[in-house]
């Protein structure tokens, strides 16, 4: 499977999203995307074929490894990397759209088109939270499915046409136990920053709306007393007050010289 072309898209997004959001996509390119191309779909490649059971009975090793394997799992892991990828796409939709009204209107609608406020808020939200449940939704489908995270060394298998129960044997049990707890710690990892970086956004979109519309009444009148001592020092007594001020002064050292004379 190509993964270029959602590396490619999930890029131009990181420029939209938040310092924990850029984490978050840190993560899935590193933790995860990385290595499911690099190793984990090596492990599983051949899982069919060395995929075991002892008996010559036809059609009861494969009904075993169905029986097992309902949907492989690294073709899981995928479609969870997909599904946890394409909501951020939405954010990005959202941005060219603003740039389509721009561009039909022929002026500037908004003051930055990235910034997550209005509607883009109400999308980045909404893509946080598509974002959460499809990840616990994996979870909880990969622990339903398999039994949990661990992969078994034997499989005791009784489904028909098998004459009875039969042993089958899984190929690199280990190998394939710790990449799946790989994916379900990176799994929880990834939960945790979107559930955190939707309080984020909601503290500080909370905290802008109160201190735009808070003032407090102290800083009122801080503004007020600076506001009248620069006017009092800039010109305390009017225009007219300081030549008439040296009229005075002069006059009174006439009267003072008149006597001695």
């Amino acid at each position: 499977m190509n993964w270029g072309f959602l590396e490619n898209v999930l890029s131009g997004v990181n420029k939209y999203s938040t310092v924990v959001g850029r984490i978050w996509l840190s993560i899935l390119f590193v933790f995860r995307i990385l290595v499911f191309v690099a190793a984990a779909e090596q492990v599983w490649k051949d899982e069919g074929k060395d995929f075991t059971c002892n008996t010559q009975q036809p059609g009861c090793e494969n009904v075993c490894f169905d029986h097992f394997f309902p949907i492989s799992q690294v073709r899981l892991w995928a479609l969870q990397l997909i599904m946890v990828s394409t909501p951020s796409l939405l954010v990005a939709l959202h941005v060219g759209y603003r740039e389509h009204r721009e561009a039909k209107y022929g002026k500037k609608l908004y003051d930055d088109k990235g910034r997550i406020d209005g509607g883009l808020l109400a999308t980045y939200i909404l893509s946080l939270i598509f974002k959460t449940t499809f990840e616990v939704g994996s979870l909880v489908a990969f622990y339903v499915l398999y039994n949990g995270f661990r992969v078994p060394r034997l499989f005791q298998c009784n489904q028909d046409p098998c004459p009875n129960t039969v042993d089958c044997y899984i190929a690199r049990p280990t190998e394939k136990t710790i990449f799946l707890y790989i994916m379900g710690c990176t799994s929880i990892i990834c939960i945790i920053l979107n559930i955190t970086e939707m309080l984020y956004i909601i503290f500080k979109q909370c905290w802008k709306c109160f201190s735009k519309h808070y003032v407090p009444i102290q800083e009122k009148r801080r503004c007020h007393c600076a506001k009248c001592t620069a006017q009092v020092f800039t010109d305390p007594l009017g225009p007219e007050v300081v030549p008439q001020a040296k009229k005075v002064s002069s006059q009174l050292e006439l009267k003072q010289e008149g006597p001695l004379s």
